[in-house]
């Protein structure tokens, strides 16, 4: 991952370490700007896609924006696939937060507040302000900077990307670090504001801080990102500090949790589902030994075993974490999942229907379903679910879209089944192949007009280079 980390962090140096700016860039400069900013973060295809992290993620962030005025942008929320500790606001107010922000930090209030200081720098334009006052990046060039990053992280010349934009910048350092920490200490304050407003404590942010700093780190590589990013982080954990030294936190009544899922269990899940396996294997044996009652290390070890196919070992240690709460929906989707991983189609079909009405995890569930009854023969039941799922979800299940070309093909709907095949294609950025299959499923006659037109559109936007949308 550490070409993510690259982008990542040359985008703060181009966007954070700028000069101190009087004014910001128009609105609608911004929005073009963080549309091409987000062309190309989609076309790393680095957003993580976790029912339950991007669901924990946005419940805080809206839990949040409720507290605030009207805003000139809408927020989005997205969690990145890098295990790194970091986090930040792009233009546009885009919120991105690193997978290993999630699993280095320990409670809802620490994550509630990276989120509200994140927020305040979009609330407070910080960006935009920056690239107003440069006279190295406007937007023509900074979207070029970008691309050439992640176009030289992605071919192994990061290192000369990162040394020219660093060069172009080295004559305004000193007054780059005082802007930076005057930023960070306003965001600080700002999001120590919103928490006040909110069920969540502001305190969380203070021991996020203290939990990100106590990390075991040597030298500047080891150095979590989140702190070269947002420098000055003794001064900030002083001024958090003083601010909270004679507050008691007492939120409104009216501001219950929005939060759906344990903190823990979203952690070990993230930690189970993407983190190296035998390192996190160790960690989570180990902490077992101490932490007997934790229902999410059980949880997240199944989901480790589960990913070197120890499926008999991943079936007993989510039957563990089950035991401490028979009705968790994380728990059960997953143990439907392993068994239908491991052939047992009858205990998966006889789980997951039980999540599909999760507002959160039901279409999650419907898609591990349809596999179930696909291989078990029930092709009927499949296609209906497969078809509910892309309905719901159109991008979140691309093998959606190709088990039902399969379906179509066995049916003998030629044209339909290119059609799916095509999505799927698309989907995984596999242009050649996605153009292969739709203009084939357009020579064979799609019989609706508004699929014949759909696939016209797609061939359209594949050769021009654009993403799905």
């Amino acid at each position: 991952m550490k070409r993510i980390s690259a982008i990542t962090a040359i985008f703060f140096m181009v966007m954070t370490f700028l000069p101190a700016p009087a004014t910001a860039i128009s609105i609608p400069d911004e929005l073009e700007l963080a549309d091409e900013f987000m062309e190309m973060i989609h076309r790393q295809q680095v957003i993580l896609d976790d029912p339950a992290a991007n669901h924990l993620i946005n419940e805080i962030g809206r839990h949040i924006l409720a507290q605030l005025p009207p805003q000139p942008f809408n927020f989005s929320f997205f969690l990145i696939n890098d295990g790194t500790f970091n986090a930040f606001a792009s233009p546009g107010a885009n919120i991105f937060v690193h997978r290993g922000l999630i699993t280095a930090l320990s409670s809802t209030d620490e994550l509630a507040g990276i989120l509200a200081h994140e927020i305040a720098h979009a609330v407070s334009r910080h960006v935009s302000q920056s690239i107003d006052r440069s006279k190295l990046v406007n937007m023509g060039t900074l979207a070029g900077v970008v691309a050439g990053i992640i176009v030289g992280s992605a071919g192994g010349g990061g290192e000369a990307a990162q040394a020219l934009t660093m060069g172009s910048m080295a004559a305004g350092y000193s007054s780059m670090l005082t802007y930076t920490r005057e930023n960070e200490t306003e965001a600080d304050q700002k999001a120590f504001t919103m928490l006040q407003q909110t069920c969540f404590s502001p305190k969380g942010l203070l021991d996020s801080l203290n939990e990100l700093r106590a990390t075991d780190y040597i030298g500047m590589e080891g150095i979590p990102d989140y702190f070269k990013t947002h420098p000055g982080t003794g001064s900030r954990i002083a001024h958090l500090s003083a601010l909270l030294s004679d507050y008691t936190h007492a939120p409104p009544a009216k501001n219950t949790s929005p939060v759906t899922y344990n903190y823990d269990m979203v952690k070990y899940r993230i930690i189970g589902l993407y983190e190296p396996v035998a390192d996190s294997i160790k960690t989570i044996e180990s902490r077992i030994s101490q932490d007997a009652s934790n229902p999410a290390l059980y949880y997240g070890l199944g989901l480790l075993y589960a990913r070197e196919n120890r499926r008999d070992q991943a079936i007993v240690q989510l039957q563990k974490a089950l035991s401490f709460n028979l009705m968790d929906p994380l728990i059960l989707l997953d143990l439907g999942r392993i068994y239908a991983l491991d052939g047992q189609y009858d205990k998966a079909m006889n789980i997951l229907p039980g999540i599909q009405s999760d507002p959160v995890l039901g279409t999650w569930a419907r898609y591990y379903l349809a596999v179930a009854q696909l291989e078990s023969g029930d092709v009927p039941s499949a296609q209906q679910n497969l078809t509910r799922v892309i309905e719901t979800s159109p991008k979140s299940f691309p093998r959606a879209y190709y088990h039902l070309g399969a379906i179509m093909s066995k049916k003998n709907r030629i044209a339909l089944s290119h059609y799916y095949l095509g999505i799927y294609y698309d989907l995984v950025q596999d242009s050649k192949n996605a153009t292969r299959h739709l203009k084939r499923a357009i020579d064979q006659g799609l019989d609706d007009p508004d699929t014949k037109t759909d696939a016209e559109d797609r061939l359209k936007r594949i050769s021009s280079g654009k993403r799905p949308s």
